[in-house]
């Protein structure tokens, strides 16, 4: 019986392997947008995508990190400024894009545009800040989505859209694994929405990788000075003592962060040239070996897991 078990799920990823190996043809007349391109995966992805030979549409925030991008790449790639925080320059860029793509359409739309800081308890953190996290990494990506719908439609094309595994695991970091639980469920929404236009929907969910919103410095910068801005009931109840338990080992988890990028890049590129993509990639060895077990255990039994070596605060019962 355990051997015929185990020639069956042989045969099952076998098949699977099979399928995901088949790739989709003219790639070099397909164009391919990609939100924040100015450093981290949709840097690299951009680069990647343009060895390919696919036409890749760069979105930077800055023009600085738009002409070290040009500078990095071939002619074939093209870069338009985008703020996914400002209504008008998302319909200035799918402007851009609509003129540049024609009657071919968009093949592939990537949100990647992302912020994570502070990196802080919610209850340190400042509206503003919330605000701001859920305008980039949700709403942003929502009605970059939306403006570009269009063109991918007519394409019959893929979208992508980079979550993270905190999007599966609420645990720290306030509003960002809010955000982040939002982008799982627009996909989820938008894939059975657009099943019927033939139009494919991938999510992706990174581990922790070592990227400009996981710079250590600039994380503990924003961490510390949050908790110092907190209300005086706030630091009263958490304490000195448990901000500098949290301090530390947020630092040693930013320590231990991937840097290869390219398990992540590598499946946003699988998701816009298989024949067959994914609904869900799940990138670097935490995600796949940690955090998505956990995610099915029993919440009891997840919550303790993940708090057991957390600090006390000081007015803990």
């Amino acid at each position: 019986m355990w051997l015929y078990l185990a020639a069956l799920v042989g045969l099952y990823y076998l098949l699977r392997w099979y399928r995901e190996r088949q790739v989709v043809g003219q790639l070099r007349d397909k164009y391919v947008f990609i939100t924040g391109c100015d450093s981290g995966f949709g840097n690299l992805l951009a680069r990647q995508l343009d060895m390919r030979g696919l036409r890749v549409l760069a979105a930077c925030l800055t023009e600085k990190g738009a002409e070290q991008l040009r500078r990095q790449t071939s002619d074939r790639l093209e870069t338009v400024t985008l703020d996914v925080t400002k209504t008008e320059s998302i319909v200035a860029a799918a402007q851009w894009v609509k003129e540049l793509v024609g009657d071919r359409g968009l093949w592939g739309l990537v949100n990647n545009a992302g912020i994570s800081y502070p990196l802080c308890c919610s209850e340190w953190q400042k509206i503003d800040d919330s605000v701001n996290i859920l305008n980039v990494n949700l709403i942003g990506l929502v009605q970059v989505t939306l403006n570009m719908l269009p063109l991918v439609r007519k394409a019959q094309g893929r979208i992508v859209n980079v979550a993270s595994i905190l999007g599966r695991v609420g645990f720290f970091g306030g509003l960002y694994s809010s955000s982040k639980y939002g982008v799982e469920a627009f996909s989820d929404v938008l894939r059975r929405e657009l099943h019927h236009f033939r139009v494919k929907v991938s999510i992706i969910e990174p581990g922790y990788f070592k990227t400009g919103m996981t710079d250590i410095q600039t994380c503990l910068d924003r961490a510390k000075q949050a908790w110092e801005e907190a209300p005086a009931h706030v630091k009263e109840a958490y304490g000195q003592q448990y901000f500098d338990a949290y301090y530390n080992i947020t630092k040693q988890g930013l320590l231990q962060c991937s840097t290869n990028l390219n398990l992540v890049t590598d499946c946003m590129e699988h998701a816009l040239t298989s024949v067959h993509p994914r609904t869900r990639y799940s990138a670097g060895w935490d995600a796949k070996f940690f955090f998505i077990p956990l995610s099915y255990l029993p919440t009891s039994l997840a919550d303790y897991i993940l708090t057991r070596s957390w600090p006390k605060p000081a007015q803990a019962v």
